[in-house]
């Protein structure tokens, strides 16, 4: 049986072996990154480039012979805008609107994230009922405050009449009156923004080293000292991070805006990108519409990389 199995195979055909070709190893990773290149480039790239082209143009939804360029007219959109008073209104409350809430928001995460970080009961408990208003999308905020602050049946007047502070006939018009526009719209962008610049904060005030803060106590340092001198400048790397979050996705606040205020009362809470909607989708100026918005992405751009060279500075970034 032995020699017929031998005599068997040594009769079988010879196997084929199959050679595939290698990819060479330096082309190798960028063939991995080509499908999400490929996505960035028609996603983002291209309307982009796009959205340049027709900033250039005087471009209207309702004249699609006016998409074209010429370069005697190629900055008129721009000059448009620099004597536009709502464009420079609108940019100043911006700014305003940014500073506030950035900087009311990082006081109180950072004073939340000292709080957490001392408690010693129910720590995980009060971490889940932090994160609950980035459970609600901006547009569901912007529906809920605009029901606190509402002149006649808002939570907030009413409590207020509760507790003798209002006559009934005395209702605050919260979201007309001109500077009470601006800070509702504050005091919800900070309410639903504020969870994750606290976490991150926690994060840095949790790794701190323990071995710093003892030889401080053994020194006789107080509290505040403590804070001022140790906790503070520790979190730098930490508070960059935070505050850079924290603005671009505070200059992101569109539907709390366009909800709460529209804008009004007559545009004295208008941000640039409620003008950029009001310009390009009610009025169909395209072209006006696609100027500002790279106004907009310039000062986003010089706003991240003065941002990235203070992480640089506090070797957060090499």
């Amino acid at each position: 049986m032995i020699g017929r199995r031998k005599n068997a195979d040594d009769g079988a055909a010879p196997k084929r072996v199959i050679q595939f070709s290698r990819i060479d190893a330096g082309a190798f990773p960028f063939l991995l990154i080509f499908p999400a290149v490929l996505v960035i480039l028609l996603v983002i790239a291209f309307p982009l480039l796009y959205s340049l082209y027709v900033s250039f143009t005087p471009y209207e939804l309702l004249k699609p012979n006016s998409l074209n360029f010429t370069a005697a007219r190629a900055l008129r959109n721009y000059e448009k805008l620099l004597n536009d008073d709502i464009f420079w209104r609108s940019l100043w409350n911006t700014i305003v609107f940014l500073a506030v809430t950035v900087n009311l928001s990082y006081l109180l995460s950072l004073a939340l994230s000292q709080l957490l970080a001392r408690v010693t009961f129910g720590q995980s408990l009060l971490r889940t009922l932090l994160m609950v208003p980035m459970m609600f999308a901006p547009i569901l905020v912007g529906m809920q405050f605009r029901w606190f602050f509402n002149a006649n049946v808002g939570l907030v007047n009413n409590f207020l009449i509760s507790v003798g502070i209002l006559q009934e006939q005395g209702q605050i018009a919260w979201l007309v009156d001109v500077p009470l526009g601006m800070i509702t719209i504050i005091i919800a962008s900070i309410w639903m923004n504020i969870p994750v610049m606290t976490i991150i904060l926690l994060a840095g005030v949790l790794s701190l080293p323990s071995e710093t803060f003892e030889a401080a106590e053994v020194d006789g340092a107080s509290g505040w000292q403590k804070f001022r001198f140790i906790t503070f400048p520790l979190l730098a790397p930490f508070s960059y991070i935070a505050l850079t979050i924290m603005s671009l996705d505070i200059a992101r606040a569109f539907d709390i805006v366009r909800i709460m205020t529209d804008g009004g009362p007559a545009r004295r809470t208008e941000m640039l990108w409620t003008y950029i909607t009001r310009l390009a989708i009610e009025d169909t100026k395209f072209g006006l519409g696609s100027a500002m918005s790279w106004i907009t992405v310039s000062l986003s751009v010089l706003f991240t990389l003065y941002f990235f060279r203070q992480l640089v500075k506090a070797r957060i970034v090499q």
